[in-house]
Protein backbone atom coordinates (compact mmCIF):
# COMPACT_ATOMS: atom_id res chain seq x y z
CA UNK A 1 0.00 0.00 0.00
CA UNK A 2 1.40 3.99 -1.06
CA UNK A 3 0.23 6.48 1.39
CA UNK A 4 1.15 10.30 0.11
CA UNK A 5 2.73 11.95 3.28
CA UNK A 6 4.54 15.20 3.63
CA UNK A 7 7.64 15.47 5.63
CA UNK A 8 6.60 18.66 7.00
CA UNK A 9 10.24 19.78 8.95
CA UNK A 10 12.89 17.51 10.15
CA UNK A 11 14.56 18.66 13.46
CA UNK A 12 17.88 17.20 15.05
CA UNK A 13 19.70 18.28 18.55
CA UNK A 14 23.30 17.16 19.41
CA UNK A 15 22.73 17.43 22.92
CA UNK A 16 19.53 16.18 25.50
CA UNK A 17 17.01 18.92 27.06
CA UNK A 18 15.69 16.39 29.43
CA UNK A 19 17.37 13.01 29.43
CA UNK A 20 19.44 13.08 32.61
CA UNK A 21 17.96 16.47 33.74
CA UNK A 22 15.64 14.77 36.12
CA UNK A 23 15.22 16.81 39.15
CA UNK A 24 17.26 20.18 37.28
CA UNK A 25 16.22 22.77 34.60
CA UNK A 26 15.68 21.17 31.44
CA UNK A 27 19.09 21.73 28.61
CA UNK A 28 19.23 24.49 26.33
CA UNK A 29 20.25 22.88 23.22
CA UNK A 30 19.65 24.20 20.12
CA UNK A 31 17.58 22.36 17.72
CA UNK A 32 18.79 22.43 14.14
CA UNK A 33 15.92 22.48 11.18
CA UNK A 34 17.23 20.68 8.24
CA UNK A 35 15.73 20.36 4.93
CA UNK A 36 17.36 16.67 4.50
CA UNK A 37 19.03 14.30 6.88
CA UNK A 38 21.38 11.23 6.66
CA UNK A 39 19.89 8.37 8.29
CA UNK A 40 22.04 5.31 8.96
CA UNK A 41 20.79 1.61 9.40
CA UNK A 42 21.14 0.53 12.76
CA UNK A 43 22.43 4.37 13.79
CA UNK A 44 20.23 6.76 13.78
CA UNK A 45 20.56 10.47 12.19
CA UNK A 46 23.71 11.53 11.30
CA UNK A 47 24.26 14.30 14.06
CA UNK A 48 21.26 13.76 16.63
CA UNK A 49 21.29 13.11 20.37
CA UNK A 50 20.58 9.39 19.74
CA UNK A 51 22.95 8.51 16.65
CA UNK A 52 25.19 5.23 17.43
CA UNK A 53 23.55 5.55 21.30
CA UNK A 54 23.11 1.92 21.71
CA UNK A 55 22.65 -1.42 19.40
CA UNK A 56 18.84 -2.00 18.35
CA UNK A 57 18.05 1.47 20.14
CA UNK A 58 14.02 1.69 19.25
CA UNK A 59 14.31 5.29 19.19
CA UNK A 60 16.82 5.87 16.12
CA UNK A 61 14.28 8.04 14.81
CA UNK A 62 10.98 9.51 16.34
CA UNK A 63 7.83 10.81 14.38
CA UNK A 64 5.54 13.18 15.18
CA UNK A 65 1.67 13.77 13.22
CA UNK A 66 1.05 17.32 12.06
CA UNK A 67 -2.54 17.02 13.11
CA UNK A 68 -1.63 16.08 16.62
CA UNK A 69 0.87 19.33 16.61
CA UNK A 70 -2.21 21.06 15.65
CA UNK A 71 -4.72 19.28 17.98
CA UNK A 72 -1.97 20.43 20.79
CA UNK A 73 -2.25 24.16 19.42
CA UNK A 74 -6.22 24.40 19.34
CA UNK A 75 -6.61 22.78 22.95
CA UNK A 76 -3.99 24.61 24.63
CA UNK A 77 -4.13 28.10 22.75
CA UNK A 78 -0.05 28.06 21.97
CA UNK A 79 2.02 27.79 18.93
CA UNK A 80 4.96 25.82 19.82
CA UNK A 81 7.56 25.15 17.63
CA UNK A 82 7.01 21.84 15.96
CA UNK A 83 10.59 20.86 17.78
CA UNK A 84 9.59 21.46 20.81
CA UNK A 85 8.39 17.95 21.40
CA UNK A 86 11.75 16.89 20.60
CA UNK A 87 10.79 14.36 18.25
CA UNK A 88 12.78 14.19 14.67
CA UNK A 89 10.37 14.44 11.76
CA UNK A 90 7.08 16.48 11.59
CA UNK A 91 4.80 14.32 8.94
CA UNK A 92 1.44 14.67 7.56
CA UNK A 93 -1.00 12.14 6.10
CA UNK A 94 -0.61 8.67 8.27
CA UNK A 95 -1.48 8.14 11.65
CA UNK A 96 1.41 6.96 13.47
CA UNK A 97 0.04 4.18 15.88
CA UNK A 98 -1.09 2.28 12.45
CA UNK A 99 3.12 1.86 11.81
CA UNK A 100 3.67 0.31 15.49
CA UNK A 101 5.20 -3.09 14.45
CA UNK A 102 5.30 -2.61 10.55
CA UNK A 103 8.20 -1.97 7.91
CA UNK A 104 7.94 1.23 6.12
CA UNK A 105 9.57 3.09 3.74
CA UNK A 106 9.59 6.69 2.98
CA UNK A 107 11.66 7.96 0.02
CA UNK A 108 15.06 5.34 -0.36
CA UNK A 109 14.88 4.25 3.54
CA UNK A 110 13.17 1.70 5.39
CA UNK A 111 12.31 2.22 8.75
CA UNK A 112 10.82 -0.36 11.41
CA UNK A 113 7.65 0.89 13.58
CA UNK A 114 8.51 0.44 17.52
CA UNK A 115 6.41 1.93 19.99
CA UNK A 116 4.82 4.89 20.55
CA UNK A 117 7.09 7.68 21.87
CA UNK A 118 5.36 8.48 24.25
CA UNK A 119 5.34 11.54 26.00
CA UNK A 120 6.89 12.42 29.64
CA UNK A 121 6.18 15.21 32.63
CA UNK A 122 8.40 17.45 30.44
CA UNK A 123 5.78 18.11 27.58
CA UNK A 124 3.93 20.23 30.59
CA UNK A 125 7.14 22.46 30.71
CA UNK A 126 8.14 22.45 26.68
CA UNK A 127 4.65 23.39 25.61
CA UNK A 128 1.66 23.70 28.19
CA UNK A 129 0.52 22.10 31.33
CA UNK A 130 -1.64 19.36 30.49
CA UNK A 131 0.25 18.70 27.49
CA UNK A 132 1.31 14.87 28.75
CA UNK A 133 -1.96 13.67 29.45
CA UNK A 134 -3.22 15.45 25.80
CA UNK A 135 -0.39 13.36 24.08
CA UNK A 136 -1.00 9.89 25.76
CA UNK A 137 -1.80 7.60 22.55
CA UNK A 138 -0.86 10.28 20.07
CA UNK A 139 2.88 11.03 21.20
CA UNK A 140 4.46 10.16 18.07
CA UNK A 141 6.37 6.97 16.73
CA UNK A 142 9.70 5.62 17.63
CA UNK A 143 11.31 3.53 14.66
CA UNK A 144 14.76 1.91 13.87
CA UNK A 145 16.28 2.60 10.87
CA UNK A 146 16.29 -1.14 8.49
CA UNK A 147 18.20 0.88 5.35
CA UNK A 148 19.45 4.09 5.44
CA UNK A 149 19.63 6.96 2.90
CA UNK A 150 18.45 10.52 3.17
CA UNK A 151 15.20 11.58 4.41
CA UNK A 152 14.05 14.56 2.42
CA UNK A 153 11.27 17.38 3.47
CA UNK A 154 8.33 17.49 0.74
CA UNK A 155 5.73 14.89 -0.50
CA UNK A 156 6.47 11.38 0.00
CA UNK A 157 5.83 7.96 -0.68
CA UNK A 158 5.32 6.07 2.45
CA UNK A 159 4.87 2.04 1.09
CA UNK A 160 3.96 -0.66 3.25
CA UNK A 161 4.99 -4.02 2.16
CA UNK A 162 2.18 -5.82 0.29
CA UNK A 163 1.05 -8.61 3.07
CA UNK A 164 -0.41 -11.16 0.99
CA UNK A 165 1.39 -14.54 0.81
Amino acid sequence: MVFPVEILGIYVSRDHDFVGHHGKPRGQNPVSVVAEAECVAGQGIRGDRYFGFKENYKGQVTFFDQAVHQAVQVRFGVSPEPFAYRRNVLISGIDLNELIGQSFVIGEIRFSGVQECSPCYWMDQAVAPGTEKFLEGRGGLRARILEGGTLKTGPNDLVLPDKSP
